[in-house]
Order: C-alpha cells, then structure tokens, then sequence
C-alpha cells in the first residue's frame, strides 16, 4: 500500500537520497553534485510557493517524490510548469510513477495550471513510456545540450495541457 501526500522539509533528507543515485549514477538529470537535505528542504518549500512537491511511502518509508516548478520566469509563462518525477530504484516499473505523476498533475491542475512540460534524457524507454501513459506529447529533441557522463546528451521534450483553455477565472 502506497500514500501521495504534500512533501514537508522532514521529507527533504529521503528526497535528495532518491535524487543523489539520478545525479551521480545517470544522466537523468544534469546537475553534477547532488543537493544535501538542507538545499533539498529549499527546493520543496520553493516548489510549493506557487506549484506543488509530493512524496509517495510505502511502509511508511518515502519511495519517490514528484514536483512542479515554474516553466520559465516570464509572466506570460505563469501558467505553464515544468515537472518531474523520482523514484528510488527499487520502486521503478510497478506503476507506482504513474500514480505519482497523476496525483501531481491533478494538483497542478487545481492551482491553476494549464500545460506541464517535461523533458527525458535519452536514452530512457522508461521515462518515455511513463510520460506517454500519463497523456505527454512528444513536442521535440534538443540534440546535444547537455555534457554529463562523458558524452553529450540528447533531451526529449514532452508537454501536456491541463485544465481549459483559458488562464483560471476566465
């Protein structure tokens, strides 16, 4: 049995030890030195000002962590929000991302959201099929962007719109 809940700073040392395998072991993710709980804590009260962090448990102990952040700083992108989802590697291809990313876009949604964007590191059939099966659209490749493992490293960029067609209220 797993439970979504909103993310607490209690929660930031769990997180950045899921996060830390991505960083150093993959090319999931481009950071290089993964963040300590304290950065960690930050990174989750930031993402909850305006979007959302959530954590999923299993057995009481947190097994992954979705959140939503700001697309890009502009105001007209206020509506729109970049995502992610991690999960530790024990907990990878049970289905369990799914429900995690469909728990977080709802929540997107409820506050305001209208398009969540996303991008995977390719090679990732996973993290592909996962974006798919929750409703992203492939919208495009950025070839060669990013330099980590000793490579350079292509980046699928996926989106998928939330709530209607207008900004919230209108």
């Amino acid at each position: 049995m797993s439970t979504i809940r909103d993310a607490t700073a209690a929660d930031a040392a769990a997180c950045a030890a899921i996060y830390a395998y991505y960083v150093e072991h993959t090319a999931a993710t481009f950071e290089e030195i993964a963040p300590n709980p304290d950065e960690m804590a930050t990174r989750i009260a930031n993402a909850q000002v305006r979007h959302t962090w959530l954590v999923v448990e299993r057995d009481g102990e947190i097994v992954g962590y979705a959140y939503g952040v700001p697309f890009k700083a502009r105001a007209a992108y206020r509506y729109s929000c970049e995502v992610s989802v991690y999960l530790d590697r024990a907990s990878r291809g049970g289905g369990l991302g799914r429900h995690l990313y469909a728990a977080l876009l709802q929540r997107l949604e409820e506050l305001g959201m209208r398009m969540a964007c996303g991008g995977v590191t390719l090679p990732n059939d996973a993290s592909v099929a996962l974006h798919r099966a929750v409703g992203f659209e492939p919208v495009g490749t950025y070839r060669r962007i990013g330099w980590k493992q000793g490579a350079w490293q292509d980046v699928a960029l996926f989106q998928k719109p939330l709530g209607g067609v207008g900004p919230p209220g209108a």
